[in-house]
Order: structure tokens, then C-alpha cells, then sequence
């Protein structure tokens, strides 16, 4: 390859270096001294810019003059990277796992390749591979968990033109989804169909989505699945959903309370395992003045404010009384209008779910934090998008987990940082869709209040060094290199939220440095996310996004990890990786 290659070769790979550098590199392997690059002369200049000096100094710092880890050696780092219960034996497993080399496997070293296989490795990512599986207690009522939700499932685009489709809810169930929605309305042949109701949204049959519910409900995780009715169907099409449920979904249906069944609180995930819940009105359910009943949106959409009385009127026209054989179906999820939060004589039944649009989660949120915080302790709220948002955007789900609301229903359709927040709460506890809020959400005492978390307890340091091998983002402009800048953001409580950035490196996405620390303090770390940001710095236009990665702090490891990041829609865009320093101080325990 003539120098002239080399260059091209350079670009599609998203690195623009420097013509003097990259003729001096072209020059030193050019060992025929004739003006090309062949074998393994390219084989080595690929090998030289491949070369991580960051890591190379990691390397010897620990390695000492012969240059290679001796298992001691790489024991003393893994205890500097804070990592639990770090034993000889462990360093000699990873020498064995990850060494290439066979004489250094043979005799207990590992080389500079070793090391960053291994810290390339899950073993070395960022994220905490204990949390990846099954490890939180399943066994507390549901109203302690965070429950994987979605808002209009059926939807594959809008709300006002979108096809809908029962790939839709594979596609939810698939990313962990264990709250869909199911908008139910008047079919023609006595069948009810699902779409969005005064739109152009296409239609699609009840039974079809139940099958669609039977089938893949329990690909992912095997625990419960709640159906969220939005029912605006007439009494003879709700029996006909009735009969539907119980005879397509079976014993998976729970139609009757369970024989263990504490009264007082709801069943575990645990408890409920392979089960479908159905979320719906109960006879006898709430009237409103002309003594019809309201469906579940409505009840809620009689308290927003003007601008979104027309959709709420003329739901209102739509409303039916409601069928007994619907009625009987919810038995754990009865859907209820919260009317006050002040203490009643009668404290509400467990069973019973409140449905909020955003603006009225954010209200109660601001005026009654900590008594909607100990509403929460044990009773389900599910959140849903405001019915202005026509493109089908989302609001940030953090706002509501701060409050401990367990079903914060997305727009799972529409990608974007919400999306982000959502995929890195649940990404955790084998991606099962339910998450065990923290300590502090589940005490019926507690005290908790987002608004006013307290003092700074925790301090998170992040040194950003390098990315690796960032992708491209115009594939048709063999000239467009990024000039990629790092942004660290944290969601959790509104005192902690705070984004903080490196400097951008110009023209260099394959090998970009920084070595900068950005450093946050954080009043309740146990709620806290962290996203990992990279974007394409642009002087005249907002910067493009590159990919990014969330997880919550709870779940991040310490020391010298790699952040593997993930595109716009959640795909992996490996090899592309961020290498940061992570450091977690508590100035004290959590409560």
C-alpha cells in the first residue's frame, strides 16, 4: 500500500492523523525503503496505531521491569481497582482466561496483550457482571419493585398515523416490558380491535394481541406480566375480551386471588412467576355526575388542565358501564382514582392502582413528596405520557422512580435519553423488568422526600482517558472524521442531576485522549443513574450523537474500566469503547 492508501485506510477507519506523523509511522515500517507497505510491514503499522499507551503505563506501573504480570502482580492491581474478594487464585483464572500467550499461560504471567484482553473483557467493563444476573430478592410485595412499563404498546411509529402491529409487544417483551398497554375499542363482527381511538393509527385484534401476550410474555423474564386495560368498549365486545383472556391465556391468567396471600400487602414476582395480571376497573367502580363510568385515562384526564379537556369530553361520550366478567378479572390491579394522599380512616385496599398523567405525578411530586413517596411503599401508580405529546415522546422516568412509582410507562417506540434511562434501570437483575426500589422507597415510615434528599454523602470521581475505534457517522463522506468530546450525565434526584463534559479532540475518532476528571456530589447515590455520552463536536449546529451507556451508579465498578457503548436504538456498537477511571467515595452509609 502506497502512503496515499495508508491515508484512505486511515479515514475509513474514522481517524485523520496528522500527514507528518502518519508519514514518519509510514516511513518507520517502510523497512524495503521503497515507497509501499507490504505484510508485514502494514501488519505492523496497523499493530503501532493500535498501540494504547495509557494502558502500556497502567501496565508497567504494576509489571515492573520484566515487563510481564506475575500473578501477585496483577492481585495487587485488581485490589487497587477495588474489586471484592480479589485472591491469587482469581489472578491466575484471569492469566488462564485471557493470556494469548501459551509460555507466559504456562508459566503464570500475563503479557501486555493479556491485560487488555482482560480489561476489554466483561470482567473488566465498567458495569458490575455479578448485576447482570438474577440477584435481588424477588420475594417482597410488587409495590417494592421498579416495573418495566410501556405506554400505547401497539404503536411502531406516532400516535397519530403509526401502523399499529402485535410485533409491537414481541418487540416490548424482547427489551424486558412487563406493563403493556392494551387500548380497547368496538370492532366490527362483535370482535374488539386495539389502535389508538380518534387517530389514524391502524387496528389491530384483541385476540391476536392476547396470543401475541401467551407466546412471548416469558421469553425473557419469567415474571408477571400486567395488562393495562384502557377499556372503551360496550358491555357485549367486554365479555368477548374476557372470554379471550381465559381461554387464550389459561392457568396463566390470575383470576383469583392466591391461597398465600397476605391481605394486607400484593404477592412477590415471585409468588406470581409465569402469571398475567390484568389492570382494569372493578364493579362497583367510580361514577361520574351522569352516573356513567369513566375509564381509567379519563378519571385522570378530568383534572388536567384545559387544553386537554376536548380529548378527555370526548372519551367521556365513548365511556360504557363496565361488564362483570371484565370486572372479575382484576384481582390484583384494580384500577382506582387517587383522590387524596392525606391519611384515610380506611387505608385503601393494596390492590388498588392509580393511574397519573405526567403533569399530575409532577404536581404531587412538588407539593406531597414524601406522603406520595409512602403511598408508594405499597400501592402500584403507573405513569403515562401527557395526550399532548403527539409525536410520541417521552418525559424523563427518573422524576417518577425518585417518588418510588413503580410503572413508568414509556413510549418504547421512540428512542431518545428517556429510552436510555429506562433500558439502564432495567438492565441490571438479569434484565428481568423488575428492579427492588431502594431501601428508602420501601419503608412505609420512611421519610424519604425527593425534593429534599439531605446532604452531599457521595462523591464520584471520573477521569475520562481514551475511546477506541468510535464509528463513523457519515459513511457517504470518506473525509468526515468526528471530533468526539465525553459527557457524563447523572439523573437521580433534581439536587444531583448534573452533566459535566470533556474538551473535544479534533479529527480523531479511532484513538482520541483526554485525561480529564469531571466530579460530581450526590445527595441520594442509591436512585442515581449514570450516562455516558459521546457526540460529535460542531461548532455551527448541535452536536451529533455518537453512542452513549447507562447504568445505575449502584451497579458501576470501580478503577480502570471500559464503557461499551451502545447506539441510538440500544444496538451494541462494538468495538467502540470509552476508558475511564471510576472512583465511588461515601462520606457515609446509605440509611
Amino acid at each position: 500500500m502506497s502512503f496515499k492508501e495508508i491515508k484512505s485506510l486511515l479515514r475509513m477507519v474514522n481517524v485523520d492523523m496528522n500527514d507528518m506523523y502518519a508519514y514518519r509511522l509510514f516511513k518507520e515500517c517502510d523497512h524495503s525503503d521503497n515507497e509501499r507497505l507490504e505484510g508485514s510491514e502494514i501488519e505492523e503499522f496497523l499493530r503501532r496505531l493500535l498501540k494504547r499507551p495509557e494502558l502500556e503505563e497502567i501496565f508497567h506501573r504494576y509489571s515492573g521491569e520484566d515487563r510481564v504480570l506475575s500473578a501477585p502482580e496483577l492481585l495487587e492491581f485488581l485490589e487497587d481497582q477495588g474489586e471484592d474478594g480479589a485472591t491469587l487464585a482469581h489472578a491466575q483464572q484471569l492469566i488462564q482466561t485471557y493470556e494469548l500467550n501459551e509460555t507466559a499461560k504456562q508459566h503464570e504471567l500475563m503479557t501486555l496483550d493479556g491485560f487488555m484482553m482482560y480489561l476489554l473483557s466483561p470482567e473488566g467493563d465498567a458495569l458490575n457482571p455479578a448485576h447482570t444476573c438474577m440477584f435481588q430478592d424477588m420475594d417482597q410485595p410488587l409495590a417494592h419493585y421498579f416495573i418495566s412499563s410501556s405506554h400505547n404498546t401497539y404503536l411502531t411509529d406516532s400516535q397519530i398515523g403509526g401502523l399499529s402491529s402485535t410485533e409491537a409487544y414481541v418487540r416490548a417483551f424482547a427489551q424486558g416490558c412487563r406493563c403493556v398497554e392494551l387500548d380497547c375499542w368496538e370492532g366490527p363482527g362483535g370482535e374488539p380491535v386495539i389502535y389508538h381511538g380518534h387517530t389514524l393509527t391502524s387496528k389491530i385484534l384483541f385476540r391476536d394481541v392476547v396470543q401475541a401476550v401467551r407466546d412471548h410474555a416469558f421469553t425473557l423474564s419469567p415474571y408477571p406480566v400486567i395488562l393495562s386495560l384502557e377499556n372503551h368498549c360496550g358491555l357485549e365486545q367486554q365479555a368477548v375480551m374476557a372470554c379471550h383472556l381465559r381461554t387464550i391465556l389459561g392457568d396463566m391468567l390470575v383470576t383469583q386471588a392466591l391461597d398465600s396471600q397476605n391481605p394486607e400487602e400484593l404477592p412477590s414476582p415471585e409468588q406470581l412467576k409465569g402469571r398475567v395480571l390484568v389492570k382494569g376497573k372493578k364493579l362497583p367502580a367510580a361514577r361520574n355526575e351522569d352516573g356513567r363510568i369513566l375509564s381509567d385515562r379519563e378519571e385522570e384526564e378530568e383534572e388536567e388542565e384545559e387544553e386537554e379537556r376536548v380529548e378527555a369530553a370526548e372519551q367521556k361520550r365513548q365511556a360504557k358501564q363496565i361488564s362483570p366478567e371484565l370486572s372479575a378479572l382484576a384481582v390484583y390491579c384494580c384500577a382506582t382514582r387517587l383522590r387524596t394522599l392525606r391519611p384515610a380512616p380506611v387505608p385503601p385496599q393494596p390492590y388498588q392502582v392509580s393511574s397519573l398523567s405526567e403533569r399530575k405525578a409532577k404536581k404531587l411530586i412538588r407539593e406531597a413528596g414524601n406522603s406520595f413517596v409512602r403511598h408508594n411503599t405499597r400501592q402500584l401508580t403507573r405513569v403515562y405520557p401527557s395526550g399532548l405529546r403527539m409525536n410520541s415522546a417521552n418525559y424523563s422516568p427518573q422524576e417518577m422512580w425518585n417518588s418510588g412509582c413503580q410503572l413508568v410507562a414509556l413510549n418504547f417506540q421512540t428512542p431518545g435519553y428517556e429510552m436510555d434511562l429506562n433500558a439502564g434501570r432495567f438492565l441490571v437483575n438479569g434484565q428481568c423488568g423488575y428492579v427492588l426500589k431502594p431501601a428508602c422507597l420501601r419503608q412505609p415510615d420512611t421519610n424519604f422526600d425527593p425534593e429534599s434528599p439531605g446532604p452531599p454523602r457521595t462523591t464520584l470521581t471520573i477521569q475520562v482517558l481514551t475511546a477506541q475505534q468510535l464509528p463513523k457517522l457519515n459513511a457517504e463522506k470518506p473525509s468526515s472524521i468526528v471530533d468526539p468530546l465525553v459527557r457524563v450525565e447523572i439523573y437521580g434526584v433534581p439536587m444531583d442531576c448534573a452533566r459535566k463534559e470533556t474538551d473535544y479532540v479534533l479529527n480523531n475518532g479511532f484513538n482520541p485522549h483526554w485525561g480529564q476528571t469531571l466530579q460530581f456530589q450526590l445527595r441520594a447515590p442509591e436512585l442515581v443513574l449514570v450516562r455516558f455520552v459521546v457526540e460529535d463536536y460542531d461548532t455551527t449546529s448541535p452536536n451529533d450523537f455518537v453512542g452513549q451507556f447507562t447504568l445505575p451508579l449502584n451497579s458501576l465498578k470501580q478503577g480502570y474500566r471500559h464503557i461499551h457503548l451502545l447506539s441510538k436504538d440500544g444496538a451494541s456498537l462494538s468495538p467502540a469503547t470509552i476508558f475511564v477511571h471510576i472512583r465511588v467515595q461515601h462520606s457515609r452509609g446509605p440509611d
